[in-house]
């Protein structure tokens, strides 16, 4: 296998602290550090540092493990076994402690690593520190992958933007990051100072799925960062709290942006707060009653311009319905049964482009709206992703946050929230049209749907990331309500001559609501 390596001059403790924080964001389940160095070289203080950072705890205990020969941290971004093996003779005597199991689900630092034969390769990188010219100067050489030390270069250049920034030396921490490859970090000043350092490198397109093109570009998915800058700058002159742009490198695709915290509409386990859902909800009512423009404006005089989420867009994007869902939970689908799939749609996709159009926002749920419970009004929900935002039905996002594919909402909720909505629009704009919305949004609903049951499906067994897998019963009760629409009749068959799905039995009328032959959000409430 190649091997790159990188070395680099440590002039004191603090400097060698920095590069633990930085070897440890690069650390993941399945991978081993071997650590190497004389004794009093340093190995104690990068250990400690890297396992601070990972743990996000700088008071950690960190007990060596020379005579327990190894020591567990199970925390909560990553378990790591760190290992010594100084009194081992051979690769034998290493096995008995069960590494191999333990990779299966966390990372390995190994200390002493010559004395078993481990050595930079597949899934190892090695990190050697030797001593330098002054008392508190080393030098610390990482062998590893390419990929590992290209990761580790863009660490590097992650800190130079800090430093030209005015966060010099800041603490770098792992942040949840998304299905996406961009990359998120917690950056911490001296001072006390926090902000979210983004990660997002124009990307390389990927094989081309259609007339040559990738299915990025055809889903018109942002491909580097000027569409979050220029969007995010629109949202917060509308008052709303999209995070304020500390720092920016357009070419290198890193932005340094306000931390909104933590908190999100949904509790610790996970569940909808009702009374933050009624927030974002008033939140788009507000959006929606005000016109936004197509294009807006970049730093230095250019320009971005929204694209529009049209029947193209669509029509590609439940592509992977078929392309991942199919083969894997029913059975794939031939030529003939493809384009029948793609006709019953563009009807759809006509009633869709003829219904009101705004700013689509198109992430717009519980992962991406934080809770900021010092602002007043909708302030106090705070945007985070919308970089992919796009012309299309007012709808859509309302959808996004009222069939949350992450946290379950219930029937009576939707239909509530959805009642909300409807009346915040009215307020404003009393010939706003409840039919045509209505039937917008159970169009969204469905083509959202079976679009992110393909995605999840691909996110497995593409991707290797198989916790979306437990979602897609939620996303099927949601498709199941929605198939009860008369607009969807069709699709509805469709979907049922393969056994995937049926529509949710009817429910009751509500006393005003026009029978319409469906649940809750099925009949026309009338004025």
């Amino acid at each position: 296998m190649t091997l790159a390596a990188r070395t680099v001059a440590i002039a004191d403790e603090a400097a060698m602290a920095r590069l633990a924080e930085d070897v440890a964001l690069l650390l993941r389940p399945g991978m081993t550090l071997a650590l190497k160095g004389d004794l009093g070289a340093g190995k104690t203080t990068f250990t400690r540092a890297l396992l601070r950072a990972i743990a996000d705890d700088p008071s950690l205990d960190v007990p060596s493990p020379t005579f327990s020969l190894m020591q567990p941290y199970e925390l909560p971004r990553l378990a790591v076994a760190h290992v010594d093996f100084y009194r081992l003779e051979g690769r034998a005597e290493a096995d008995v402690l069960g590494l191999d199991d333990w990779s299966a689900r966390g990372a390995v630092l190994a200390e002493w690593p010559e004395r078993v034969g481990l050595a930079p390769g597949p899934g190892i990188a090695e990190v050697a520190i030797a001593f330098g010219a002054g008392p508190t100067a080393r030098s610390v050489t990482l062998t590893a992958d390419p990929a590992f030390i290209a990761a580790f270069d863009r660490g590097a250049a992650i800190r130079a933007f800090l430093a030209a920034s005015g966060w010099q030396g800041g603490a770098r921490r792992f942040l949840q990051g998304d299905a996406s490859t961009r990359r998120f970090e917690r950056v911490t000043a001296a001072d006390g100072r926090r902000a979210v350092l983004m990660d997002a490198p124009r990307q390389p397109d990927g094989r081309p799925v259609r007339n040559g093109r990738a299915y990025s570009t055809l889903a018109r998915l942002a491909e580097d960062v000027r569409p979050f800058v220029a969007i995010g700058t629109a949202l917060r002159a509308r008052g709303l709290s999209a995070p304020e742009l500390y720092a920016a490198d357009l070419e290198q695709g890193l932005l340094l942006v306000e931390d909104l915290g933590d908190d999100k509409i949904v509790d610790a386990r996970g569940a909808v707060i009702p009374e933050r859902y009624a927030a974002a909800v008033d939140l788009l009512a507000h959006f929606h009653s005000e016109p936004m423009p197509r294009r807006v404006p970049l730093p230095g005089g250019a320009a971005y311009e929204l694209p529009e989420f049209d029947g193209d867009v669509m029509e590609i994007e439940l592509s992977v319905f078929l392309d991942w869902y199919l083969p894997a939970f029913a059975s794939p689908a031939g030529e003939a049964e493809r384009q029948r799939f793609t006709a019953l749609w563009r009807p759809l996709f006509a009633r869709l482009g003829a219904a009101e159009r705004h700013w689509l926002l198109r992430d717009f749920h519980s992962p991406n709206l934080m809770w900021l419970a010092d602002r007043p009004g909708i302030r106090a929900v705070g945007l985070i992703d919308y970089q992919d935002a796009l012309i299309g039905p007012t709808a859509y996002d309302l959808v996004s946050v009222l069939q949350d594919a992450r946290t379950p909402v219930p029937a009576d909720l939707e239909a509530e929230l959805f009642a909300r909505y409807v009346a915040a629009r009215r307020a404003t704009a009393p010939e706003f049209d409840e039919a045509r919305f209505r039937e917008a949004y159970v169009i969204s609903s469905a083509q959202r749907a079976v679009r992110i049951l393909g995605v999840f499906t691909r996110l497995r067994d593409r991707d290797g990331k198989p916790g979306y897998i437990r979602l897609i019963p939620q996303l099927k009760d949601y498709l199941a309500r929605t198939l009860a629409h008369p607009v969807l009749a069709e699709l509805a068959r469709w979907l049922g001559e393969r056994g995937l799905f049926a529509p949710a039995a009817p429910a009751a009328p509500e006393p005003d609501a026009a029978d319409a032959g469906g649940g809750p959000l099925c009949g026309e409430r009338r004025a």
